[in-house]
């Protein structure tokens, strides 16, 4: 890991896919820290569970970010639910929640640490697992509008559409197209999410 700071930024994140705000947060966050991302998992008996807004495995999502900044950052699997996803509700009253937390923040080397979100709601939730987030801008990521493009691109037949690929960095674009079984796996599908208090969860495994 090539980096002076003596600080870490805990960036947690989909990624489903990468796009090119997602480089740009972490552009910005390598400025002034060491960064370490934790792509969101949901492991059901053993294996992750993957719908149609969370199509991408998370050895491809770190295969995405190291396409784009190498071992420049660090890509970590302990953003992890385990099913039954339900026991980690409610946020903050849930034991599971906070073994959540613990879990990722055992992996950071250093003392000070911040974590990154745009949004309000989530920036007072990290607030109050004692995550330390920055005061920073929404900056829209774009990852569903790109799904709805590649899903598109499959449903209309269409064998060139790359109207997506303006939006993600093209070496994630390269990564999307040698996968493009999971798109067309995914494109024709029924959504298997549900929203619970703002987190996105798959059906299969939350009750």
């Amino acid at each position: 890991m090539s980096t002076t700071a003596d600080a870490a930024a805990i960036y947690l994140v989909h990624l489903n896919p990468m796009t090119n705000a997602h480089k740009s947060i972490i552009l910005r966050l390598k400025k002034d820290y060491r960064v370490y991302i934790f792509p969101v998992r949901f492991i059901k008996d053993g294996q992750e569970v993957n719908t149609k807004s969370l199509p991408y495995s998370y050895p491809l999502r770190k295969q995405m970010v190291e396409s784009v900044f190498d071992d420049c950052v660090t890509v970590l699997p302990d953003y992890t639910f385990y099913a039954p996803y339900r026991k980690y509700m409610p946020p903050l009253l849930s034991s599971r929640s906070w073994e959540l937390r613990n879990q990722i923040i055992t992996q950071i080397n250093e003392e000070k640490f911040v974590s990154y979100t745009g949004d309000k709601a989530e920036r007072l939730m990290l607030k109050a697992y004692r995550l330390n987030p920055l005061k920073a801008d929404r900056l829209e990521v774009s990852a569903s509008l790109i799904r709805a493009r590649l899903y598109r691109q499959v449903v209309e037949g269409r064998d060139r559409d790359e109207e997506w690929r303006e939006k993600v960095p093209e070496a994630v674009a390269e990564i999307i197209k040698k996968n493009w079984n999971i798109v067309e796996k995914f494109a024709r599908m029924e959504d298997s999410t549900t929203r619970v208090m703002g987190m996105k969860f798959p059906n299969e495994g939350y009750k």
